[in-house]
Parts: structure tokens; sequence; C-alpha cells
């Protein structure tokens, strides 16, 4: 339920647009669950980007509300996790995905983020920043949030090729600023830079 609900808050909070749909794709383990609760979490997590009074009673009414068509998929056979979810919405600017596992058992874990392999735990203040992959930019971003008195958590990134556009995902001890997010977003590279909050 915890990955369930930190998935939908992070494709919530990173997906633009008019949202048509929304699908929650169960493998493995996961898909011989009772999707009712699993997809009524990821709505919630969803949903409460727009509003703090969404939970895990109200969400699915709220999405049907708001036209939002609703899938859920299951595949029984394990791919590379004994468990995974993956939550993927239509936009008006196309498909977007996410998906997550639980390692362990236990620990709720993303493992990709908009096609490109990453694992990150989804916690607390994170800064999301996609950028090209070259030489010193990882340099540069930590003296810059060095310089403005920023401690690094936890340091996630993932890409789709050598040289091509890189994913982060950090989780700092401070809340993320919009004066920070404008001054990663102004390094050269940095493609994208939002706050993200779990």
């Amino acid at each position: 339920m915890a990955l369930a609900e930190k998935l939908g808050s992070l494709i919530g909070q990173l997906a633009h647009g008019e949202i048509a749909r929304v699908s929650i794709h169960s493998e493995g383990a996961a898909a011989e669950l009772n999707q009712k609760p699993i997809v009524s979490a990821v709505l919630a997590g969803f949903l409460r980007v727009h509003s703090d009074t969404v939970n895990m009673v109200n969400a699915p009414y709220l999405a049907k509300e708001r036209g939002m068509e609703v899938r859920e998929v299951r595949n029984e056979k394990e791919g590379d996790y004994h468990t995974l979810l993956r939550v993927s919405v239509k936009t008006d600017a196309g498909e977007r995905s996410v998906a997550g596992t639980l390692f362990s058992n236990a620990q709720p874990r993303l493992v990709e983020l908009f096609g490109i392999k990453v694992e990150a735990d989804l916690i607390g203040n994170m800064l999301y920043v996609v950028n090209e992959d070259a030489p010193g930019f990882i340099g540069r971003l930590g003296t810059t949030l060095g310089e403005a008195g920023v401690n690094i958590g936890t340091f996630h990134l993932g890409r789709r090729d050598a040289g091509g556009e890189a994913v982060l995902l950090l989780s700092i001890d401070n809340e993320v600023t919009p004066e920070l997010v404008a001054t990663v977003r102004a390094l050269p590279g940095v493609k994208t830079a939002m706050a993200l909050k779990f």
C-alpha cells in the first residue's frame, strides 16, 4: 500500500497536462493481491497533489468525478522482480510511467522513472533533475547545493544512454525552495528541475 501511494504521488507531482487515464499494472506477487486497495492507494497518492482532503476511501470517486479512466492490469508472471507495480498516466503530452518494487518484501523502492532505470527511496524532501549526461555535471550540482547550504541525504542517478538524458533524484535535509529549484535550473545542461515531497 505504501509503494502504491508513493508511486501515485510521484507521477501526480511529475505528470503535466490533462490526465485522461491512469493504469495500474501489477506483476508477480502483487498481481495475486486484491487490487481494489492498491488502486485506491495509487489514486489517493496521485490526487493528494491537488487536494489535502483526498484519502483512500474517496479517491476512486474523485477520479471518476474528474472524468479519469482507471485501468487495472494483472500479470502473475514474474519479471525482473518478485513483485512489481507500475503506474502509467495518459496525458495530452503522451504516456508516462513509473514502477516500483518491495526490497526484502518490505521496503518500497522506485526502480523505473519514465523509462529510465533508477533505484530510489521516495522519502521526505526530494529534488528531481533531468539533465544532459556530461562530465562534470554532478560536481557542479554538488557544489551548487553545498554553496546553498543544502545537505544531500541520498543521491540516485539513472540514464538512458551514455551522453544522453540522465535523471537525478536527491533526498535532501532541507525543504526544496523555489529559489533552489531556480538555481539548479540555471545550471548548464539542466532540462528540468522540480521539488518533490513524500
